[in-house]
C-alpha cells in the first residue's frame, strides 16, 4: 500500500538555479499525459483546484508555459487543524516542435484538468504520395 500511496502524492517543482520566486507557496509539477495524432499532440495536465480564471498559458518563441493559482479555501466558521494534501501552485514548461502551429493553440480546464489541443502546421503533416505507373 505504501508504493501506491507514494505514486499518487504531488511532485514539487524544482526551482532553476538563479530563478527567484516572488511568491512563498509551494510550487507543483503537474503530472501530464501527452498523445500524438497526425493532426495535433494533446496534452492533460491534471491540476486539482485551478479553473479557467487561476490558469496561465504562455508561450514565448517555442517555450510554452503552464502555471496554475490555487488559493486554500477553508469553509467559512471552521479553522484547519491538520491537513495532509499539499496546497501550492502549479508550472509546467515545455519545448514546443516546430511542427506546431502556434497561432491555432486551444486550451479547456474542466474540473481541475486542464487540456490543450496543438495542432500541426499543414507542412509537417503526414502525407501520402501516389505512386503512378508510366
Amino acid at each position: 500500500m505504501t508504493g501506491v500511496a507514494e505514486e499518487i502524492q504531488k511532485k514539487e517543482a524544482q526551482t532553476p538555479e538563479g530563478v527567484e520566486r516572488t511568491r512563498t507557496r509551494k510550487l507543483y509539477t503537474p503530472a501530464v499525459d501527452i498523445m500524438e495524432r497526425e493532426a495535433d499532440i494533446t496534452v492533460v495536465a491534471d491540476m486539482p483546484g485551478v479553473n479557467e480564471d487561476s490558469v496561465d498559458i504562455t508561450l514565448d518563441k517555442n517555450i510554452l508555459t503552464i502555471y496554475g493559482r490555487i488559493e486554500p479555501a477553508v469553509p467559512r466558521g471552521l479553522r484547519l487543524v491538520a491537513h495532509e494534501y499539499g496546497v501550492g501552485d502549479y508550472q509546467r514548461v515545455f519545448t514546443l516542435p516546430d511542427a506546431v502551429d502556434r497561432e491555432k493553440i486551444r486550451a479547456t480546464v474542466k474540473n481541475g484538468v486542464l487540456r490543450m489541443v496543438l495542432p500541426k502546421a499543414e507542412e509537417a503533416r503526414t502525407r501520402k504520395i501516389p505512386v503512378a505507373s508510366e
